[in-house]
């Protein structure tokens, strides 16, 4: 996970809106977008705004973020595209409900939808072939490894404790239409592991991304874009780099934060 950099999440005037004690207001894109979040508990990283601003979403697509979180995805694809519709879905009871705050002080509630349930009962919820596009920031650990949180919040959405990599691919092959795109932020460790599932589930990679924290140093995220039913090809993009010599931002990850993409 890559950490936002404070100088992105300007603080705005709390009194005009109700917040609890333990939460922040922060905006986005010149303070156009507001997001209400826990000060302790989960918080959204630069990894999702990467993967909602890079997000190749169509006009009049219908659009699922697995795993909204406080619904940070969702929010940027409604100022940044033109998607007929937006559900972002949350296992979490308190982060499905902070969403929902999100969205209604952004008055986004003619486009976004906020789900409350486990990602494994779409299937039951939506019928085949329901959606243009899905998007997921999924956990990226699996259950038994690395450093497990404590924080509840951080711990579902780190690890693979809730549901693991393929039953989400599952559930996105069986929302996606024919020739739908599935588009998601992984760690580039991971990422053979998560070919070999996207392909095992019928969602060829088409495109592949590296993210790198500086120029000279090793991947540490990739964005993978899967087809349902695509081609066997795949097409790699120039690499995403998000600090330059001085470890100020680039330009292109200036870009991501100033809606110039």
């Amino acid at each position: 996970m890559i950490k936002v950099k404070s100088s992105h999440r300007k603080k705005t005037s709390e009194s005009t809106f109700s917040l609890l004690p333990d939460e922040t207001l922060d905006t986005m894109f010149q303070g156009k977008l507001k997001v209400i979040q826990k000060k302790d508990g989960y918080r959204f990283s630069l990894d999702a705004v990467i993967l909602g601003r890079l997000a190749q979403v169509s006009s009049g697509d219908r659009v699922i973020d697995l795993g909204t979180g406080c619904g940070i995805i969702p929010l940027i694809l409604s100022s940044t595209t033109q998607a007929k519709e937006i559900v972002g879905v949350e296992i979490q009871e308190d982060l499905a409900e902070l969403a929902r705050r999100n969205v209604a002080l952004n008055s986004c509630d003619g486009v976004i939808r906020i789900v409350k349930n486990d990602l494994k009962n779409l299937p039951l919820l939506y019928p085949t072939g329901s959606f243009d596009f899905i998007l997921t920031n999924p956990p990226f650990r699996k259950r038994a490894t690395g450093r497990i949180n404590p924080q509840e919040q951080k711990l579902i959405a780190r690890h693979e404790i809730a549901i693991s990599l393929q039953e989400i691919l599952m559930v996105a092959y069986f929302l996606l239409k024919t020739q739908g795109k599935f588009f998601l932020i992984y760690p580039a460790f991971r990422l053979v592991e998560l070919f070999y599932e996207m392909r095992a589930c019928g969602l060829e990679p088409k495109t592949l991304q590296c993210v790198h924290s500086r120029v000279n140093t090793p991947a540490k995220m990739v964005l993978v874009e899967g087809v349902k039913g695509g081609g066997v090809e795949l097409q790699i993009k120039e690499p995403l780099i998000i600090y330059d010599a001085e470890g100020k931002y680039t330009e292109s990850l200036q870009a991501v934060y100033s809606l110039a993409l």
